[in-house]
């Protein structure tokens, strides 16, 4: 009797272990935390750690929303990717933001770059994506013929390619991106190729080994990117191409956004600051730029749409070939009412808290800088607001209206601090 009731409990407890484990792969809604690979959704609820122990998956027709103050942490060895055939919600607060990182030992200097994981990869049927108050750190994995992303042809499809923090490829879907940090990624930061999408009040830093952008899209995009700080990123702030062949053209509309130090790390010249190309329509408006790699320049052998508009932007450079590379030319677009001197240290922006001769082949980023305009600068009412956004009437995306902010008399991605 004894025996028969032990091997009945002996059952129970293996069935009880396998659907637990089920749950933990398929539908991850512990408030405690838990373990992953394969199928996901469903709600990461408030405060828990998910360990992602191999490439997770969310199927199409299904949604993960990640609550605030979730850690996302990532199995190094596995290095995994995020596969959003679904959609995905990650909602943090700027008191608890959603993190998607690795342990602690391996945030290094060692690891400055990442590597340690994938990104996520939003495919054609990902009808919608937001990451708000949303920090992805330490990824960008490099693809092999194991990877998930090249057995559903994701991404570039092929072994080799050095994943981007995001990628998104629908377009007819949306995608918000707002409030949040990308750092220490291999490559680029955003690979964009097609949807309507929000960038607003992110910041970019220590990204790019020996190439990569910030932000990147191709056509089928229609975008707004507004008040983004991006510094030291290897290659371009912003890359702005219609490459590709996608309906609809690309239109994208920069205003606002601060760029410090990038381009300087590129072993070649291609660009450095804002690069545009393949007939994109682009509208740049209100951006500052300090010791960046030239200003905004164009591929003369296959340029943006001569419907695209540039104004009201502000160049800083420190040392004479910054300021040399801001001025206008067949490849660098001088825009109307720029404020753009010959004149080595002029333009001052009057940033509250950071190194103007901070050395600009540097990726390591201060985070106790402060990129604000101090009360006397002249920056503060150089902008433009006159101009119409993209999504000004705003995108409902998971049942909420985001818009993208209104455009700031003052240049750059910052005014005075309140």
């Amino acid at each position: 009797m004894k025996t028969g009731k032990l091997f009945t409990a002996l059952c129970l407890a293996t069935l009880f272990f396998t659907a637990c484990q089920k749950a933990n792969i398929d539908v991850d809604t512990t408030p405690d935390g838990g373990s992953a690979t394969g199928e996901v959704s469903g709600v990461w609820t408030k405060g828990s750690v998910h360990e992602i122990k191999g490439d997770i998956i969310i199927p199409a027709g299904k949604t993960l929303t990640i609550e605030e103050g979730v850690t996302v942490l990532m199995d190094v060895t596995a290095k995994p990717e995020v596969v959003v055939n679904g959609n995905l919600y990650s909602l943090g607060t700027a008191e608890n933001p959603v993190k998607f990182t690795v342990s602690d030992v391996y945030r290094t200097d060692a690891n400055k770059f990442g590597k340690l994981w994938g990104g996520i990869l939003a495919s054609r049927t990902c009808a919608e994506l937001v990451l708000d108050h949303t920090i992805l750190e330490y990824g960008g994995a490099t693809t092999s013929d194991a990877s998930t992303s090249v057995k559903q042809q994701l991404y570039k499809a092929k072994a080799g390619e050095n994943l981007p923090a995001l990628w998104f490829s629908n377009i007819n879907g949306k995608l918000i991106v707002v409030n949040s940090i990308i750092r220490n990624f291999q490559e680029d930061c955003t690979y964009i190729e097609g949807g309507k999408s929000i960038f607003a009040n992110n910041v970019f830093y220590t990204t790019g080994v020996s190439g990569g952008e910030a932000i990147n899209f191709k056509s089928g995009c229609i975008a707004d990117v507004a008040y983004n700080l991006v510094y030291s990123a290897n290659t371009n702030a912003l890359k702005l191409s219609n490459s590709g062949d996608r309906v609809p053209q690309a239109y994208i509309i920069a205003y606002n956004n601060t760029m410090v130090n990038t381009g300087w790390r590129r072993p070649t010249a291609k660009g450095g600051s804002i690069w545009v190309e393949a007939n994109v329509r682009a509208e740049i408006y209100n951006n500052l730029f300090a010791n960046t790699r030239f200003g905004i320049k164009r591929d003369t052998k296959n340029k943006e749409d001569a419907r695209s508009k540039y104004s009201n932007n502000w160049y800083y450079g420190y040392d004479q070939a910054t300021v040399n590379q801001f001025q206008p030319n067949s490849e660098v677009i001088g825009g109307t009412n720029d404020v753009i001197s010959t004149t080595v240290g002029a333009n001052d922006p009057k940033f509250v808290n950071y190194p103007l001769n901070n050395p600009m082949t540097s990726p390591d980023f201060n985070t106790s800088w402060d990129f604000h305009l101090q009360g006397n600068s002249t920056a503060l009412n150089k902008g433009i607001t006159s101009f119409t956004r993209n999504h000004a009437a705003g995108l409902v995306v998971n049942g909420v209206t985001y818009a993208s902010p209104a455009p700031s008399a003052f240049v750059g991605a910052y005014g005075t601090k309140l």
